[in-house]
Parts: structure tokens; sequence; C-alpha cells
């Protein structure tokens, strides 16, 4: 039997931003949603993905997301060995906007945390996902697939970098206090920039993050007031709505740049008609990283490699895993054929003889245990044909 995993999903690859932003899945209220009706299953979803990991038919997972206002030609779906393939490459940094970025590792990690926390987890997703963050930290351990710093947070800073030149004596407004806006703030404190200017929802997030770079505090009503001031503003805060629009920012002598790394999008579109405003989102990162992409070609074919032994790995160990199922079935089975035939008997007699009957069939389903993986059909004198289960 073919590995019977599968992944629907879709990202910066395949869909713009304002359909990723209908697909992501809040923590708290989609996820769960999400979760019950895969019945057992993952879900990765970050600012450049949604995916949807399982056991099983992929339908219900591929209808979720076409309720969600996604169309088909947003969508990838990919079943057995590709699916974990696919898996691998994520977590090791090949398939993010900027390759080899740290961030998705941590967010493969929270994936599976948040599954096992509702209950939707089994042994094959558990041991795929293990062995993903595993691969992970070894191909950010053992090549330079993570040399230097690579996160789209990163990436904002070097399009900062693109506009102004230089951005010292600049004023900087962060809208939001989490990792995203941490990590921009870790680039920005080097580049001598003159205030930054932190809001968030909490003011006490906000003063706590902007103590530690050395900035000022502010709650988001005092927002209008900071666009008068800053001369960039880069938003990542979660948010359900936008917190910038075109009646937000005054009339300016010179121009404001505005930079949205956030899912859903903080800033309205329509801000960047305006003609005294220049607003960036994720989409236009992908051309800003192009660069980082070419000096780590020669990374990708040593992180393909750890890739390619991990699915071995895996192979391996469920194939161990099918043949130790197939392996209880014919014990219990020859046990109930022994104690019918012989009622009588001591049950330790039953053991006995359940055990040599089993002996030639056991050696037989570890010989086709290769087969059963690669997904032929089993010969009709296959001893695994008769307790092959439908499920792992």
């Amino acid at each position: 039997m073919a590995l019977p995993l599968y992944l629907v999903g879709l990202s910066h690859k395949t869909a713009p931003v304002e359909v990723r932003e209908r697909a992501a899945l809040d923590p708290l209220v989609a996820l769960p949603v999400a979760l019950a009706r895969l019945g057992k299953g993952v879900v990765l979803s970050t600012c450049n993905r949604t995916e949807l990991y399982g056991v099983g038919d992929p339908g219900r997972a591929q209808a979720f997301l076409l309720e969600r206002g996604v169309e088909p030609r947003h969508l990838y779906r990919k079943e057995g060995v590709e699916s974990l393939r696919h898996l691998f490459r994520v977590a090791a940094g090949l398939d993010s906007l900027v390759v080899g970025e740290a961030q998705i590792l941590g967010q493969v990690r929270q994936a599976l945390f948040l599954a096992r926390k509702y209950g939707a987890t089994e042994s094959l997703l558990e041991k795929a996902f293990q062995s993903a963050i595993a691969l992970g930290k070894r191909a950010r351990s053992e090549t330079g697939i993570g040399a230097g710093a690579v996160s789209v947070a990163y990436a904002a800073l070097d399009l900062a970098l693109a506009v102004y030149g230089d951005l010292g004596g600049l004023a900087v407004a962060v809208l939001g206090a989490g990792e995203m806006a941490e990590l921009f703030l870790t680039h920005l404190k080097a580049q001598g920039v003159g205030r930054i200017l932190v809001l968030n929802r909490t003011e006490e997030r906000a003063r706590a993050l902007a103590e530690r770079f050395g900035g000022e505090a502010y709650p988001l009503s005092a927002l209008p007031q900071v666009l008068k001031e800053v001369d960039l503003v880069v938003a990542s805060a979660a948010a359900p709505c936008y917190l910038v629009g075109p009646e937000d920012l005054p009339k300016r002598a010179k121009p404001l740049f505005l930079i949205d790394i956030a899912l859903p999008r903080n800033i309205d579109p329509k801000v960047g008609r305006l003609p005294h405003a220049y607003l960036y989102n994720l989409d236009d990162l992908e051309r800003v990283v192009e660069k980082n992409m070419a000096a780590r070609k020669g990374e990708v074919p040593k992180v393909e490699a750890l890739v390619e032994k991990a699915l071995a790995d895996y192979l391996e160990w469920y194939a161990g895993h099918r043949v130790r199922e197939a392996i209880r079935a014919l014990e219990e089975r020859m046990y109930r054929e022994v104690a019918g035939e012989f009622p009588h008997a001591d049950p330790l007699l039953w053991h006995e003889e359940a055990g040599r009957r089993a002996h030639p069939w056991i050696l037989a389903v570890k010989l086709g245990a290769r087969k059963l993986l690669q997904g032929p059909p089993c010969p009709r004198d296959c001893p695994l044909l008769a307790f092959r289960l439908s499920r792992p």
C-alpha cells in the first residue's frame, strides 16, 4: 500500500496575497474548525502559505479551502511520498519566500503542537512532522542554507534600504509587537535610525519591545499622530481589519513609505494610490529577495540530499510500522485458529502452535514489505493480501 499521507494547500508561489488572506487560519477560531473537518490532520498556516496535511482522502481538505474563497487554480495537492517530500522541503526552508529563512521551522513545530492540543494527530503525521523538524535543524547546522539574517523581516529591511539607501536619522514606526516586529527591529537597530516608534493594541507589550531597542511605545490610538512624524512604516500586527486607510494619512511635504508584512494585511491597498504614499506588501518582497536566492544556490543541493535521506529514513520506519501491524494481525489470526481447533488444550500450547504456524508467513511479510510500500498490487498468493489493513 502506498504511503497514505496527503497535503492540500496554497502558497506565495500559487496565490497572491489577497487570496492567501482568505485562506489564513487563526489559531483560536478557524484552525480548530479546520482540524475538526479533517478528523486527523496538521495545519500549517503562515503569512506565505496555508497547508492542510492529513491521512487518507484529501477531498475534505480541498473542500474546506474552496469554501474560504480559494479557487482551484490556486491550490496544489500532493499525495504519498510527494506530500512528505514537500513537508521536508518546507521545514528545510527550500520552499520559503526567502530561501533558508529560520522562522518556518518554528511554525512547523507550532503546527504540530496545535494539532496535538486538539487531539488531531496520529502516528504517521506525528512521525512526519517530527522528522521534518529534525531535518530543518540539520539543514541549518550542516549547510549554509541558513547563513546570515534571512527572513521576511530582513527582506523588509532590504526594501527599506533600497528605497532610502541609508536609514540613518530616519524615524521608523513598527505596527505590532510580535515575532515579526521583533525580527525587523533586530535588523533595524544596526542601521543607525533616528527614532523607533512601536505601536501595539496592548501598550504594555509595545513598551516592553520598545525598551529593548531604545524606542518609544504608543497605543494604536496614537497612529494618526505617529503617521505625521515618521518616514517609514512597517506593519506586522495581528488584526482582523485594516489599521491604516487612505483617510488616516495626512498630507505631507515628503513621501511616506509603508511596508505591510502582515497577513491579513494591516494597510488598505488604496493607500498606495495616494500621491504622497508608497506601499509595498508581501508579494513585493519576492523581488527584493532574488539576490538572496543567488547567494544560496550552492547550498540547495546539499539540503536536497538531506531531504532525500530523511525520506528514505521515514519510509524505512513506515515499512517497519506496516510489518509490525501485519505481524500482529497474523499472530492474532493464528491464535484464534489454533484455539478453535483445540479448545481444550493448554493456552500455552495455543501460543506455541500459533507461533509455529505464523513463522513462515511472518518471513514472507517482511520480504514483501518493500513491495507493499512501493504500491503495486499485492500478488494473489502474497500473505499480505489477507492481512492488509485499510489504514495504519
